[in-house]
């Protein structure tokens, strides 16, 4: 019981820095990458569908993505998407498909990125403590009822924190690895 427990806590620790990651992914480096658009939410028939899904996105130079869907009836809503979204870039549609040409950041964008960048690793850091939280919780409840003892309590316990304080690492490492790739020049 204790191990399916820590195994939950792991698996949705990573769950929050998945998301963390696909968060980070989207921000605009000044350089392209498929990165920016593929998760913009395209109204595909009806159904908001990401860009990833419906288009081939490729890279053909350092500073351009191009965006070229599969079914050419799409183009229209899918250059609206990218226009709509927050990624300040204005798509050039050419009747087949879209190009994207990226523009280098400003200093002070550089700046806010990495601001975002803090925040969102600050939400991931919230979420595996209240994850840690809820899963001692758990593990005081189990004591409580009789199902463990006071060792394999404080056993849990300490697996628990070996378990955030990894996550928390990786949350760290990828803050710094993006705070230095929104600055470079």
């Amino acid at each position: 019981m204790v191990e399916d427990l820590i195994l939950d806590t792991e698996q949705r620790m990573q769950k929050a820095l998945d998301f963390m990651r696909e968060e980070m992914r989207g921000m605009r480096t000044g350089r392209a990458h498929p990165g920016l658009v593929e998760s913009i939410r395209v109204d595909y028939y009806g159904t908001a569908t990401p860009l990833k899904q419906i288009a081939n996105i490729s890279i053909p130079e350092a500073d351009q993505i191009v965006v070229k869907p599969f079914d050419v009836s799409a183009l229209a809503e899918i250059e609206k998407s990218i226009h709509t979204s927050d990624l300040g870039i204005s798509p050039q549609n050419d009747g087949k498909l879209i190009r994207l040409k990226v523009p280098p950041l400003s200093e002070e964008r550089r700046k806010q990125l990495v601001s975002r960048a803090k925040e969102v690793a600050e939400e991931s850091r919230v979420s595996i403590r209240n994850i840690r939280r809820d899963a001692n919780k758990h593990v005081d409840s189990s004591k409580k009822d009789g199902d463990i003892s006071e060792d394999d309590q404080s056993r849990s316990k300490d697996r628990i924190q070996e378990v955030l304080k990894t996550v928390e690492k990786q949350i760290d490492d990828d803050l710094k690895r993006k705070t230095a790739e929104l600055m470079e020049i």
